[in-house]
């Protein structure tokens, strides 16, 4: 196995200086970044890595930020490191969780727009394709779209949370490529939150009054259920989120957490065949 040093492979390769994009331009101009944080994820990131080598768009820098995994994830990336993007780079170290890593790669990007795909989720394979087609050219803009989810390996639902609810409901995070500049000038991820900080970042987004948000009514990524922003730790870390933003009264989120550590208590009896 190579060391971190070693998996930079092609990190020195300069990115092309981008310019602004205005609609109608070459596509081929604008240059993505797409980051995938990872840690043990050996199992689940070959449907990643594939994902990314299927994209039908071509200007691609990839990333992988990965938390120093040891169950054999960077035996599965340098099994497939030939078929990836020429501009790949694979940083392997501990990092402070996924948010943490998610912000290393946004400081790392080269692209224009930067996109995550996390280490169990995939793309659609032109899902790159169609964020750039339908991105406007403004500075701090975020273009997403439709997201598939998946429970325990069957198609649940295909969902968009239209933007002008944001107040009320997280937009498909998974599906977001976000304008570089927009990173810059706003900020990244809060790492206080462990599952909401991508909601806490879209609000303020939302709130600074900058930021484009330009919906693509096309599914763009395939997101599997079940991590901590589907569970009841999610739901409170959510809800803190909107009270602290101002889009929930402070009765409304007592009543949120209340209701959340209920259900958790009564599936913990239900489980344990209390009930």
């Amino acid at each position: 196995m190579r060391t971190s040093s070693e998996a930079d492979r092609h990190a020195a390769v300069p990115i092309p200086a981008l310019g602004m994009h205005g609609k109608g331009e070459n596509m081929q101009e604008i240059w993505v970044s797409i980051l995938t944080p990872c840690y043990n994820s050996a199992k689940t990131i070959e449907n990643t890595l594939r994902c990314v080598e299927r994209q039908t768009y071509r200007q691609i820098e990839y990333m992988i930020i990965d938390g120093g995994s040891t169950d054999g994830t960077l035996d599965m990336i340098e099994r497939h490191r030939d078929r990836l993007p020429e501009r790949f780079r694979l940083v392997s170290e501990k990092d402070g969780g996924i948010y943490d890593a998610m912000n290393k790669g946004i400081r790392l990007a080269g692209g224009h727009l930067i996109g995550i795909v996390n280490s169990d989720d995939w793309y659609e394979e032109d899902a790159v394709e169609q964020a750039v087609r339908h991105y406007q050219g403004n500075p701090y803009e975020v273009v997403y779209g439709m997201q598939r989810n998946y429970l325990d390996g069957r198609e649940k639902s295909v969902v968009l949370y239209h933007h002008d609810f944001l107040s009320q409901q997280m937009i498909t995070h998974p599906t977001c490529f976000v304008t570089k500049a927009a990173y810059e000038a706003l900020g990244v991820f809060d790492l206080q939150y462990r599952s909401a900080a991508d909601y806490d970042l879209m609000l303020r987004f939302l709130e600074s009054g900058k930021v484009v948000f330009t919906p693509v009514m096309r599914v763009l990524s395939n997101f599997q259920l079940g991590g901590m922003s589907s569970s009841q730790t999610g739901v409170r870390e959510n809800a803190l989120v909107r009270l602290r933003h101002g889009c929930i009264s402070r009765n409304r989120y007592y009543f949120i957490v209340g209701k959340s550590r209920l259900y958790e208590l009564l599936h913990r009896h239900k489980k344990g065949g209390a009930l």
